[in-house]
């Protein structure tokens, strides 16, 4: 089954993940050591990410170091941006209707 870069970041535990090797390279072990479950559901997690290509794998010895794939998060930026653009419109007129009420306000 081929996940989408949304399914990976939908698990809480997959986004602190990115957000942990977002800093700096880290092997799963280090991973995993920031989470109280095991290094199997890390290992899982880290599966989901690298085959949705969030994050890449690099063979540093006899150690695999996870990085984040930046360019990647690019694609949920372009996606939100249409709602921010709908959110911003819609405070601007809320701050329109704001003003108008406290002008009202102070001209009584």
């Amino acid at each position: 089954m081929r996940r989408d870069i949304f399914q990976a970041i939908a698990d809480p535990t997959r986004r602190s993940i990115i957000a942990l090797i977002a800093i700096r390279a880290m092997t799963p072990n280090a991973i995993a050591a920031n989470f109280d479950t095991t290094r199997q559901a890390i290992s899982k997690h880290l599966r989901i990410l690298t085959e949705c290509e969030l994050v890449r794998q690099e063979q540093q010895g006899r150690e695999i170091f996870y990085s984040l794939e930046i360019e990647r998060l690019k694609e949920i930026d372009i996606w939100i941006d249409q709602y921010r653009q709908l959110w911003e419109k819609r405070f601007n007129q809320l701050d329109h209707v704001l003003s108008t009420i406290k002008q009202q306000k102070n001209e009584e």
